[in-house]
């Protein structure tokens, strides 16, 4: 039985990867795909969003629009740098894009969640501002959906907006702490994984070689590396990141090592605003069972799903 999802995404080059492969993976329904504020503005998320499900032939994904900026309003910060000016490592098109629907992102959640109760993942891989909105909206979301898999945070890893902090959170650290103290089963994909999970450039040269979803994959996904060879790596590979969140809530990872513990965020505002707070002092004991806790947040996976996923997207030939 498909996993039905809804992806919600600020869509640069990792989100795309993960919008083809929950698109076209035969094991995962998409359901609806919503935008949000983050690796680029919303209205070019939503443009790119959009082109992306056109290209592999799922025009019948709806997309919304959602939030433009943090839940409590301030400084919005972009990553253009890292996915290009177009949110597409500089290598994307410029062909027209259907409507995205009237409604809001946080609606589309709410109204989709309440026709299938208990069956659907959201799957948020930007910041967590939408999520937090359909939160405030309803508050019995959290006993209609069947999990919440999000790409953000970080257990043990270093952080990579700051000493301590992961970009989709730290973007809205409020809005993240909503969610995960929302009651709901969360699984966290973040940093101490999607770091390790990489993009070679024998997978580039894979996917060029592909069908065409494959190909313009693997030429957006060129700057992409470079930003990592240059400020992370020292050699062209980049994270899979976005695509993680996806695998977790499918069911695809072979999973080696994830606690179910509790997890705070900071949003004091000082230097380690953003961070993830995750209680590891059960580590030496086997992580015993810990009240209240319901995030399960990922320690070590196995990294043949890098390869599931590029082998994916590579052989799509289209719908």
């Amino acid at each position: 039985m498909a996993t039905k999802m809804i992806l919600d995404c600020d869509t640069g080059v990792d989100d795309t990867m993960a919008i083809m492969y929950a698109a076209i993976h035969p094991d995962i329904e998409l359901l609806a795909v919503g935008t949000v504020w983050g690796n680029v503005e919303v209205e070019l998320g939503t443009r790119n969003t959009l082109r992306v499900l056109d290209m592999v032939g799922r025009t019948d994904v709806p997309v919304a629009r959602g939030a433009a900026g943090p839940l409590l309003g301030g400084e919005t910060e972009f990553a253009y740098h890292v996915h290009g000016h177009d949110g597409q490592g500089n290598a994307g098109d410029n062909e027209p894009v259907r409507a995205a629907e009237s409604t809001t992102a946080a609606q589309q959640i709410i109204d989709i969640v309440r026709q299938h109760p208990g069956e659907v993942w959201l799957v948020p891989i930007g910041p967590l501002t939408n999520i937090a909105t359909a939160l405030a909206l309803d508050p019995e979301l959290p006993k209609l959906v069947a999990g919440v898999s999000l790409m953000g945070g970080s257990a043990a890893a270093p952080g990579n907006v700051s000493f301590v902090a992961e970009a989709n959170i730290w973007h809205d650290a409020e809005a993240a702490q909503a969610v995960f103290a929302a009651q709901w089963p969360i699984i966290m994909a973040g940093l101490d994984v999607t770091m390790k999970l990489l993009i070679t450039p024998q997978h580039r040269e894979q996917m060029l070689a592909g069908g065409p979803a494959g190909q313009y994959m693997g030429q957006i996904i060129d700057f992409y590396g470079e930003f990592y060879r240059d400020m992370v790596f020292g050699e062209w590979q980049c994270a899979t990141h976005d695509s993680i969140a996806v695998a977790a809530a499918a069911g695809h990872l072979d999973v080696r090592l994830a606690p179910v513990v509790n997890v705070e965020v900071d949003t004091t505002g000082g230097p380690g605003h953003g961070q993830t707070l995750v209680d590891l002092r059960g580590k030496y004991r086997g992580f015993p069972e810990q009240e209240g806790a319901h995030t399960t947040v990922l320690l070590d996976v196995a990294d043949g799903i890098v390869d599931d996923i590029v082998d994916l997207i590579t052989d799509f030939q289209g719908a």
